[in-house]
């Protein structure tokens, strides 16, 4: 009886279109626009002005400039069949100097959507998009998803009661829901981070960076990413599953930024770096992906050739 009724269930889910919170957002874009090229009808919902040209041209058939809340997803999600819940804190260090302000985007919206759900559309699934930040220090090579999660700073924290509350939802109110604990997600567009600082830095001959440059990192194109949600949404239940987001590959900041600053310079460099840790920065996080390569997703964009991607990118837009 309980197949037939998730059957029924798919059906109908399968017939609505779908919500992006946080839409405006770099991952948020990249997922409407993979759900866009299937077909379906998506909206968007979040911070930020966004011209009309600009929010159509990324797949979508709505946008709506609000906060995330009970009451806006009333007014305007429209009973969707499917909502990722993209929408929250992207930064570590912000987490750290406002810890209510990140407490606020990460867990209280998430407790709004998943009220909204519960409340008007229990049939709407829920993927929520995490941290690798979840697991804190780890010593593994490849990080499992049954691995202790201990969180060092108050972003992976907040990623990991967001998380708690996505799967509580699941076992008591039969939310459908799945989980994905992203790695480091990159490619054209991110302004933040890493990559982004970076570049500035070298285009101004500034090659010394804080960390010791041997901190190894997973990176993930967010293409690869965003088609992970989609293959997440299509694996979501009552059994929350979660899965890593990561290429499972991992590459040593030095090595970045190498590459990076060849492409972005022509010519070789060779950073230097302060040998001081960032507060929240483990020195480790590369991704064991077997469970998510079990529902026949691969990342597909080596790390070299989006970096160079990245590159090109930069240099046409940083006049």
């Amino acid at each position: 009886m309980r197949e037939i009724l998730l059957k029924i269930d798919n059906n109908l889910r399968s017939s609505r279109h779908l919500l992006v919170t946080g839409a405006n957002g770099f991952l948020g874009r990249h997922v409407a626009r993979c759900i866009a090229q299937t077909g379906r009808k998506v909206i968007g919902i979040g911070h930020g002005s966004w011209p009309q040209h600009e929010w159509k041209s990324w797949g979508l058939s709505a946008w709506h400039q609000a906060d995330i809340t009970l009451q806006t997803l009333r007014r305007y999600a429209e009973n969707p069949s499917t909502i990722f819940h993209c929408g929250g804190g992207g930064s570590v260090p912000f987490s750290i100097t406002n810890p209510l302000a990140d407490f606020e985007r990460t867990v209280v919206t998430t407790a709004h959507v998943l009220e909204y759900v519960r409340l008007h559309v229990p049939s709407c699934g829920v993927i929520y998009p995490s941290s690798a930040s979840v697991y804190g220090t780890v010593v593994s090579a490849h990080i499992r998803e049954d691995c202790p999660t201990a969180p060092i700073s108050q972003y992976g924290t907040h990623k990991l009661m967001a998380e708690e509350m996505v799967s509580s939802y699941a076992r008591q109110f039969e939310t459908s829901t799945s989980i994905v604990r992203f790695f480091s997600v990159y490619g054209s567009g991110l302004r933040k981070q890493l990559l982004w600082d970076a570049s500035c830095k070298l285009t101004r001959n500034d090659i010394t960076f804080m960390g010791t440059g041997d901190e190894v990192r997973d990176w993930l194109h967010v293409e690869d990413a965003a088609q992970l949600m989609l293959a997440a949404d299509e694996h979501a239940s009552v059994d929350c599953p979660i899965v890593n987001g990561g290429s499972g590959v991992g590459v040593a900041v030095r090595d970045v930024l190498k590459h990076l600053g060849h492409s972005l310079l022509g010519y070789e460099i060779i950073p230097r770096f302060s040998g001081v840790q960032r507060t929240g920065d483990p020195s480790r996080y590369v991704a064991d992906i077997e469970s998510s390569k079990a529902w026949g997703w691969r990342p597909k964009q080596n790390w070299r050739d989006g970096m160079t991607e990245y590159a090109a990118w930069w240099i046409r837009n940083s006049q």
